[in-house]
């Protein structure tokens, strides 16, 4: 459904009035029809307030959830239907510029021109237009491409409490897919950022970042603020993957959407029906939260026209991974990208744990043999130092056999060696960014498992790309 404005009436236009308001939940009536769930009802001054019908009561009153602050309305005041649900601005004029749930810019520069308008509510692609094939969605990031192969149209989580680095890694990865492959640019695809719930602090510095590294042409920004209504923090996610779906249905183009945070999605969800007076599932969540979350995460998919490849980080709760909200975002996910607390105190960024991440193209038909035999020898060496920390923290590394303090050894370079500085942090770390290709990351990979580099000291691969840094 495209329409060249975003309220456009589909049918003659009614208006009711305002018989409840409580809190950010309004029941309007109407003397004749009801407006059709999903539609956009217009009140308060200036038709400011924006209202989106969630229920029909009875024949004559409907509840509606408002995605803007409800402060002026008042019982009685008229409710104008708009005839049309909520709708995203589309097309390669959204491309630099940063969106409310509206449509609306918000980074101070001219309304953009040439929009054109569809509907949020959107159905996943059906079953024939799918794509089956299975392609490897590169990053450049060494301990992803090598341990965690993300799948082109596939949906990633990246798991982790505060401060472990989630956000960091998102645009670094927005980084590398505008500017492509080779690093200049050429073959890019479309970045989306959508931010649910973010503080406001971080959609500035993130316009900033963009800008400063010369990829905000390539990408478009959507942000529902942390202090905005429930209402919009739970749509704005709609909205940024209708823009997404625009990019790869009409452009025929490759489309990176990157959620931060889909935990705050749900949690907007939860807040919805908690005020709409639903009954409270497990742990406070909403009763409908696998259905909510099925509807937004089954419209990301690769089609014969182009993939939209999704990267969502996902909060967990008290680093709880049993939370009923990681729980049903993982039964989503081709790829579990886990950052760990311990690797972060460390100073070991990205602080992926290669142990809990996992992928299902991690398999030799996917991959092929060399790279899934280079991979298993990776995590077996990680996984042999992990299960021998005990001894050394009781007795000390001298009291390992030569062939235990070996494989220390290899997993201590290469938990350095699979650091890398970001071309998005260069100004805290001082360090240039490096992208590093899979062929020459397992190249190195295997070097290191041959003890090639049992001579040079560990810190010598700390925060490199390849292993010609080390050399250099």
């Amino acid at each position: 459904m495209l329409d060249a404005r975003p309220e456009a009436r589909s049918m003659a236009p009614s208006t009711g009035r305002l018989v409840a308001i409580r809190g950010s939940i309004v029941d309007v009536a109407f003397a004749d029809r009801l407006p059709p769930i999903h539609t956009i009802l217009r009140t308060g001054p200036d038709e400011r307030v924006a209202l989106e019908v969630f229920a029909q009561l009875d024949p004559r009153r409907v509840r509606t959830v408002a995605l803007t602050s409800t402060q002026g309305l008042a019982r009685g005041m008229p409710a104008r239907d708009t005839g049309a649900p909520l709708q995203a601005p589309v097309g390669p004029a959204t491309l630099g510029r940063m969106f409310d749930v509206f449509g609306r810019a918000i980074d101070r520069a001219a309304p953009p021109t040439d929009l054109r308008w569809r509907s949020v509510h959107q159905p996943p692609p059906r079953l024939a237009q799918l794509s089956g094939e299975s392609a490897v969605f590169t990053t450049g990031i060494k301990v992803i491409d090598v341990l965690v192969p993300l799948e082109r149209g596939g949906k990633a989580g990246l798991f982790g409490g505060a401060g472990v680095g989630k956000t960091v890694l998102l645009t670094e990865m927005i980084h590398n897919m505008v500017t492509g492959p080779t690093g200049d640019g050429a073959d890019g695809g479309v970045s989306i950022f959508c931010g649910i719930g973010e503080r406001c602090r971080e959609g500035e510095e993130l316009y900033r970042e963009m800008t400063a590294a010369g990829v905000l042409d390539s990408m478009v920004m959507v942000f529902g603020q942390m202090d905005e209504p429930p209402g919009s923090r739970f749509r704005v996610g709609h909205a940024a993957l209708t823009m997404a779906e625009a990019f790869r249905d009409e452009e025929q183009r490759d489309v990176l959407l990157l959620i931060d945070n889909i935990f705050r999605f749900i949690q907007a969800g939860a807040e919805v029906s908690g005020l709409l007076g639903q009954m409270p599932s497990r742990m406070g969540y909403q009763p409908t939260m696998g259905t909510e979350l099925s509807r937004l995460e089954e419209r990301i998919a690769s089609t014969r026209s182009g993939a939209i490849t999704s990267i969502q980080a996902v909060y967990v709760p008290a680093d709880d991974f049993t939370d009923p909200a990681a729980v049903h975002t993982f039964s989503h996910l081709s790829a579990s990208i886990v950052l760990s607390r311990r690797l972060a105190s460390e100073g070991l960024y990205p602080a992926i744990d290669p142990l809990q991440s996992g992928s299902k193209l991690s398999t030799a038909a996917a991959l092929g043999a060399r790279h899934d035999d280079v991979a298993r020898q990776v995590r077996r060496t990680l996984a042999q130092y992990a299960e021998l920390k005990d001894i050394i923290a009781m007795l000390g590394i001298e009291q390992l056999s030569p062939e235990d303090r070996r494989v220390v050894g290899r997993a201590r370079r290469l938990e350095r060696f699979l650091t890398q500085p970001f071309f998005t942090t260069e100004r805290f770390s001082g360090k240039p960014g490096v992208r590093v290709p899979v062929e020459r990351a397992l190249e190195d990979c295997e070097r290191i498992l041959r003890d090639e580099l049992s001579a040079v000291p560990e810190d010598a691969l700390y925060m490199i790309g390849d292993l010609d840094a080390v050399r250099r």
